[in-house]
C-alpha cells in the first residue's frame, strides 16, 4: 500500500475508533479489544494485534486479536521489552534478525511495537503486531498506531 493511501486508512480508523470509545467506553480494557478488534480486520497485513501490559512488574498477554500468544514476556528480552526500556516505537523488517527476539509463533516475520502511556505517562504496557511478511510496518504505521494507542486512556483530548 503506498504511503498516501496507508495515512488515510490510518485517519479513518483513528475516527472510527475514537468514535466508538468516546460513545461507549470509559475502560482501558474495552478500548485495547476495540483498537484490536478492527486493527485485525482492517489491515491485511496485521497477522496478530494485541496489547502486552504489566501485571505486577510482568509484562503479560492482554486483549489480543490472532493465534495464540506468549503469556509472559521476559524482562530484558524481545521487541516488546526493547520498546519499554527505550521508551519508544520500534518496527523490525526481520524479526529473525533482532536479538533476543521472543517467537511466540513462527510464522511472524516482522513486528512494529508501540508503547502504552497512561494519562499520567507512565508506561503501562505495549501494542504489539505481527505480520507474516517481512518488512510490513514504516514510519507511517509507526505515526498512525502512536496516534491510535492514545486512544487507550484519553479519547477525549487526543488531538484530531
Amino acid at each position: 500500500m503506498d504511503k498516501q493511501k496507508k495515512e488515510n486508512r490510518y485517519q479513518r480508523l483513528y475516527q472510527q475508533i475514537r468514535d466508538l470509545i468516546v460513545k461507549s467506553s470509559n475502560n482501558p480494557l474495552s478500548n485495547m479489544a476495540t483498537i484490536n478488534a478492527v486493527l485485525y480486520h482492517k489491515m491485511e497485513t496485521f497477522f496478530w494485534c494485541g496489547f502486552y501490559l504489566f501485571q505486577e512488574d510482568k509484562l503479560q498477554v492482554g486483549p489480543y486479536q490472532g493465534a495464540l500468544a506468549c503469556i509472559d514476556l521476559p524482562d530484558g528480552t524481545g521487541v516488546c521489552q526493547a520498546a519499554i526500556s527505550q521508551r519508544k516505537t520500534l518496527i523490525v523488517p526481520d524479526v529473525e534478525a533482532f536479538p533476543g527476539h521472543i517467537a511466540c509463533d513462527a510464522r511472524a516475520k516482522s513486528e512494529i511495537v508501540v508503547p502504552l502511556y497512561d494519562k499520567e505517562g507512565r508506561i503501562r504496557g505495549v501494542l504489539d503486531v505481527d505480520s507474516k511478511s517481512l518488512n510490513s510496518f514504516d514510519e507511517t504505521d509507526a505515526a498512525g498506531l502512536k496516534r491510535i494507542v492514545r486512544l487507550v486512556y484519553q479519547p477525549e483530548t487526543t488531538f484530531i
